[in-house]
C-alpha cells in the first residue's frame, strides 16, 4: 500500500524557522560566551550547523558542535558515541534533532551529558510532534504538529530542504 505523502515544510519555511530558533536561543543565552550544540546524527547535525550559521550573524557567541552517533531504531538504550566532548566545565549544552517524535532518541543522547560537568542542557527540534513516551521538553521547536501514531514525519536536508507526513 503507497502511502500519500504531504509537504508540510517548504525550503524557504525551513530557513525561516531555523533564523527564529536562533533568535530565542540568543535570547535565551545572550549572557553566554560559548554554546556546545549536540546535533544528533544525521539531520540534527546539519541543523545545529544552521543554527549555527544564523547564531553567528547576530552575536559574539562561540558555537562549538558535537556530532552525536545514536541507533534511532534500537529497542532498548543504544549506544551513543561524540565526534568531540566538551573541554571545559560548567557548559551549556543544547542537543538538536530534527523531529521528537516519543522522546526516545532525545533521552538517550541526553544520557552521557548528565555525567558531564553541564551547568545547563536545553533541547531543539525542528518538528515536534508531541507524542512523547518519555519526559522531554522541548526548549525551542521549530514546527508544532499534532499527528496519529501512525503517521511519520520524513524530513530532507540535502539540496532542497523539505519536511513530508505520511
Amino acid at each position: 500500500m503507497h502511502q500519500e505523502r504531504k509537504r508540510i515544510l517548504e525550503h524557504s519555511q525551513i530557513l525561516q524557522i531555523i533564523k527564529r530558533m536562533a533568535y530565542e536561543i540568543y535570547e535565551q543565552n545572550h549572557k553566554t560566551e560559548e554554546l556546545f550544540f549536540a546535533g544528533i546524527d544525521t539531520n540534527g547535525v546539519i541543523i545545529s550547523e544552521l543554527l549555527k550559521k544564523e547564531i553567528e550573524k547576530i552575536s559574539d557567541i562561540r558555537i562549538q558542535l558535537i556530532r552525536v552517533d545514536i541507533d534511532k531504531s534500537a529497542t532498548s538504550q543504544p549506544q551513543v558515541s561524540f565526534s568531540a566532548q566538551p573541554e571545559v566545565s560548567d557548559f551549556t549544552l543544547i542537543v538538536i534533532d530534527d523531529v521528537l517524535n516519543s522522546g526516545g532518541t532525545m533521552i538517550y543522547a541526553l544520557d552521557p551529558f548528565l555525567k558531564m560537568n553541564v551547568s545547563k542542557i536545553q533541547t531543539a527540534v525542528l518538528v515536534n510532534r508531541s507524542h512523547k513516551r518519555f519526559p522531554i521538553a522541548v526548549d525551542y521547536k521549530g514546527f508544532e504538529l499534532g499527528t496519529t501514531i501512525q503517521e511519520h514525519i520524513d524530513v530532507k536536508l540535502d539540496d532542497e530542504y523539505s519536511a513530508f507526513l505520511y
